[in-house]
């Protein structure tokens, strides 16, 4: 397997063990050469059948939820487009899933690519940074793992069951409650696993950044036209080492585009879905959820800031190449070095061409940018929410004034 190579990777492989028991992604263990061919057949088989029966419970929920929501919206008479957007919003889990089934079945070699990328990476960039000291981080790899997804993994599993399992009402039997909290958080953990992976490339590049840090100090004391020249290589392979992270970067975006896609669009549906319930419940009827629900879209809110704090982290040390190279050409013992002038001008225009961007298909960026307009953009839809139902509850309450 790749990660008995790779330390970043064996410090990810136990988060990526648990998304992979959740039928998230297949199995790492899946990757890499194995003398025992036909025993790994039989467990990819067995892998196979257990995502399968995954697939079929997420259908069994979505059916049996719609069919709750169609109850409870003609008991309390709400049939606007609560019934619409309740019938959506469940239909996704169907829909994402379906999706991610799909993109582990077409996507397998890329994935097994991106692992090979990582773990080749590593080495290289192990090996290039020997002459400068080694690789030094205030902040071990697996502490700053541990905290950015342990930490939220652990919130989010034991605080959702809490905050959803009353919310959803009488029309939902327990074992149905039980099998939905499964799917929701189920669905909510591929943020995490989309971070486990941003973080691999953010350690990636703080590891580069820091090897062309200890060459710019190089580059300030020497003199000697020789060790100029060796530091011209090392320049030049930094440059390739960081090319090559931009490639790791294109791979992962491709690879978890549809499904980020669909988890933006759930949440975000959700969200409206959630404030539309609430209002029914707070003006028309008595109901004892409402902070519950709040507290429930505060949490898929921050499931998907999460990504996009790591993401913008990774931008801006990424970004930061371009001012130790500036530092390079001005603080160099001989700036006037053709090999270095030349080395620094390459490696400038790569950083112009071959910018670091986490998007999804095109469609948006993955950043605090985005995410401020997404919130302007849903706060936006909730005010056109209510004034819609506060304009229907008026022509209800005229109606039957009328009536009486």
């Amino acid at each position: 397997m790749v990660a008995q190579k790779s330390r970043l990777l064996a410090t990810a492989i136990p988060y990526l063990d648990i998304f992979s028991v959740l039928a998230l992604t297949p199995p790492p263990e899946s990757f890499g050469p194995t003398p025992h061919r036909r025993l790994r057949w039989y467990l990819m088989t067995g892998y196979v059948c257990y995502a399968a029966v995954i697939l079929a419970t997420v259908f069994f929920v979505s059916y049996f939820n719609i069919i709750a929501i169609d109850e409870e919206v003609l008991e309390y008479n709400v049939a606007d487009f609560t019934r619409v957007m309740g019938n959506i919003q469940k239909s996704l889990y169907s829909v994402m899933a379906i999706a991610n089934q799909l993109n582990m079945l077409f996507n397998y070699r890329r994935l097994g690519g991106i692992y090979k990328d990582i773990a080749n990476l590593e080495l290289d960039m192990d090996e290039a940074s020997q002459c400068f000291g080694g690789q030094r981080q205030r902040y071990s790899f697996r502490f700053r793992m541990a905290l950015c997804v342990g930490v939220w993994m652990i919130l989010m599993v034991g605080s959702m069951p809490r905050l959803t399992m009353t919310a959803m009402g009488t029309f939902v039997s327990t074992l149905l409650k039980i099998f939905t909290e499964f799917v929701m958080i189920m669905q909510q953990l591929k943020s995490l696993e989309y971070c486990v992976f941003v973080l691999l490339i953010h350690e990636l590049v703080l590891r580069l950044r820091h090897t062309l840090s200890q060459l710019q100090e190089e580059f300030q004391d020497c003199e000697q036209q020789d060790m100029l020249q060796a530091l011209c290589v090392a320049l030049k392979r930094n440059q390739l080492l960081l090319g090559r992270i931009w490639r790791l970067e294109g791979d992962v975006v491709s690879y978890f585009t549809p499904t980020m896609v669909l988890l933006f669009l759930l949440n975000g549906l959700t969200i409206l879905h959630m404030v539309n319930w609430v209002y029914i419940n707070k003006f028309l009827y008595d109901s004892c959820c409402h902070y519950e629900r709040f507290l429930v879209c505060s949490t898929l809110l921050v499931n998907l800031l999460l990504p996009c704090v790591l993401s913008q982290r990774c931008i801006n040390a990424y970004n930061c190449f371009p001012r130790i190279l500036h530092k390079i050409r001005c603080t160099s013992a001989d700036p006037n070095f053709a090999m270095l002038t030349r080395g620094l001008r390459e490696y400038s225009l790569q950083m112009e061409h071959l910018k670091l961007r986490f998007t999804c298909g095109g469609l948006f960026d993955i950043n605090l940018k985005y995410f401020g307009g997404m919130l302007v953009t849903i706060f936006g839809y909730i005010i056109i929410l209510i004034q819609f139902k506060v304009q229907a509850i008026a022509e209800d309450r005229y109606k039957s004034s009328i009536s009486v």
